[in-house]
C-alpha cells in the first residue's frame, strides 16, 4: 500500500507553502487508494511548543487533510539510539571531536585555496589515544555518517533522473555533541519504520535525498520513491516563512477564505491546470499527477485566492450553504439574491444587516434629489417590478439618468456602491425603511 506523510514541526502556525505540501501528499494518497501519515518533527525541544502542535492538527482538520496514523518524534528516541548503534557497528557512523570554530578555519582555508568545504575526514585517523585526550579535555563527540564517494541517482516524481556524486559532498553530522539528533536521521529512521513508499516534499530538499539514499541502503531498507515539488514564493518572489508569518492559515481562516478555495488553489498552482473551485476531494483527484508540477517556483497571488473564494459561494447551492449560515432570516430567495455579490461569510452577515437592520449613512451626493423621490414611491405591496416603476417615475420628474440616477439611490438605500440589483433588494428592505433611508 502507498503511503505518504506531512512532517511538519510545532513551531510555528502552519501557512500555504506548508499546506501546499500536505494537500499534494493526501492527493497522492487518495488517487492511489494509499494513507496518508502526520508526522510530528518536534526533535527542536526549546522551539518546539504544545500551542503549535494543536495550531496545525486544527489547522489541517479545517481543511478537510485528516490522517491515517500519528507519529511524534519525540517519543520514538528509543528507534533512533538503535539505528545509531547499528550505524556505528558497521563503521558508518564515527565520532569528530572538532569545534565549531575549527570546522570553520578548515572551510575557510579550503576556500581561499578554491577547493570546496567538504569535510576532509581528519577524525577517522584519530588514534584512541588521542580521542581519549580530547574526551579528558572534555569535549564530547559529534557523529558523522560515512558516505560512499559514489554516484547516487533516482527518478524523480517531479523532476526526473537525478544524480549527485557524493564523493564532492561532506559526511554529514547525525548526532550532535550533546546527544540530540539532525533532521536526517530521525527523518530517515521513522520513514523507514512507518513504511512510507514515498517522500513528496519541497525542493529544498533535493540536495540532501543522495545522503538520505545511503543512509536507507546502510539501515538496510529499501530507499521510497521521491518527488520534489517547487517552493511557493510570494509576491515578491521571496519563500513563504513560517516566521514571517507568511500567509497562515489562521490569518487566511480569520479572514473568511474557505477551505475549499484553499484546496482548489494548491491543487492547481504551478501545474498548468485552469485554476477553478472543486468543492470536493473527489473532483480534486481528478487527473491529479505529480509530473503536472514544474521545476520553477509558482508565485502565490492572494487576489487569485480570494477569486477563487468568491467562486466558492457564486457557484453554491443553497442546500450546502445553509449550515454555514446561523441567520434564519437566510433562505433560498435572499441567497440566490446575494450569492454573486459576496466573497465570504461575513459579507452575507453584513448584507443581511443592511437588508434587515441599519446601515451606515453616507454622503450620497445629492439629498435634495433622493428626496424628492420619496413621493415617487409606488405603494405597497412591493415586488421586484416595483423598482421599475419606481425609476419610470423618478427619471420622467427629475430629468436623471444613468450613474447619476442610480447612484445617490444605491448609496442612501445600501451605503454601498455596489451590491445586488436594486430591483430585488428594495421589496426586501420594504417601503417604511426606503422612506427613513431616503430622507436620512
Amino acid at each position: 500500500m502507498i503511503r505518504v506523510r506531512f512532517a511538519p514541526s510545532p513551531t510555528g502556525r502552519l501557512h500555504i507553502g506548508n499546506i501546499f505540501l500536505a494537500l499534494n501528499n493526501k492527493l497522492f494518497a487518495l488517487a492511489h487508494q494509499g494513507q496518508f501519515l502526520l508526522r510530528l518533527d518536534d526533535t527542536d525541544r526549546e522551539r518546539s511548543k504544545v500551542e503549535y502542535e494543536n495550531g496545525l492538527k486544527e489547522d489541517l482538520t479545517w481543511l478537510g487533510l485528516s490522517w491515517d496514523h500519528y507519529a511524534r518524534q519525540s517519543e520514538r528516541d528509543d528507534l533512533y539510539h538503535a539505528a545509531v548503534k547499528k550505524l556505528q557497528a558497521s563503521a558508518r557512523l564515527y565520532p569528530c571531536y572538532e569545534t565549531a570554530e575549527e570546522l570553520d578555519l578548515k572551510r575557510k582555508i579550503q576556500r581561499q585555496r578554491g577547493l570546496p568545504p567538504v569535510y576532509d575526514r581528519a577524525a577517522l585517523n584519530l588514534t584512541q589515544s588521542e580521542r581519549d585526550n580530547f574526551e579528558q579535555q572534555g569535549r564530547k563527540p559529534h557523529w558523522r555518517f560515512k558516505l560512499d564517494p559514489i554516484d547516487v541517482t533516482w527518478d524523480d516524481l517531479v523532476r526526473g533522473p537525478q544524480h549527485v556524486n557524493e564523493a564532492s559532498q561532506s559526511d554529514p553530522i547525525l548526532v550532535r555533541e550533546d546527544g540530540s539528533y539532525l533532521y536526517t536521521l530521525p527523518s530517515v529512521v521513522d520513514d523507514i519504520d512507518l513504511s512510507i513508499t514515498h517522500v513528496i516534499r519541497g525542493s529544498d530538499h533535493v540536495t540532501n535525498t543522495a545522503t538520505q539514499i545511503q543512509l536507507f541502503q546502510a539501515l538496510g531498507a529499501q530507499p521510497p520513491s521521491f518527488a520534489h515539488l517547487p517552493l511557493l514564493v510570494n509576491a515578491d518572489g521571496e519563500g513563504l516563512s513560517k516566521r514571517l508569518g507568511s500567509l497562515s492559515i489562521q490569518q487566511l481562516r480569520d479572514a473568511g477564505v474557505e477551505p475549499a478555495a484553499i484546496r482548489s488553489y494548491l491543487a492547481h498552482i504551478g501545474t498548468g491546470d485552469p485554476i477553478v473551485i472543486h468543492y470536493t476531494f473527489a473532483d480534486l483527484i481528478k487527473g491529479f499527477d505529480l509530473k503536472k508540477f514544474g521545476k520553477a517556483s509558482p508565485r502565490f497571488d492572494e487576489d487569485e485566492l480570494w477569486r477563487l473564494n468568491g467562486q466558492y459561494f457564486h457557484d453554491l447551492d443553497y442546500d450546502l450553504i445553509k449550515t454555514k449560515l446561523s441567520n434564519d432570516r437566510i433562505d433560498k430567495n435572499l441567497w440566490d439574491i446575494l450569492k454573486k455579490n459576496v466573497i465570504n461569510l461575513n459579507e452575507i452577515k453584513e448584507w443581511v444587516e443592511i437588508i434587515y437592520g441599519s446601515i451606515n449613512v453616507v454622503d450620497n451626493g445629492d439629498k435634495n434629489f433622493v428626496r424628492q423621490t420619496v413621493d415617487l414611491l409606488p405603494d405597497e405591496p412591493w415586488d421586484t417590478k416595483t423598482w421599475d416603476i419606481w425609476i419610470s417615475h423618478v427619471k420622467e420628474n427629475t430629468g436623471k439618468k444613468g450613474k447619476d440616477l442610480f447612484m445617490p439611490l444605491r448609496l442612501a438605500l445600501t451605503g454601498r456602491t455596489d451590491g445586488p440589483e436594486l430591483r430585488h433588494l428594495l421589496p426586501l428592505i420594504g417601503r417604511q425603511k426606503t422612506i427613513k433611508r431616503l430622507c436620512q
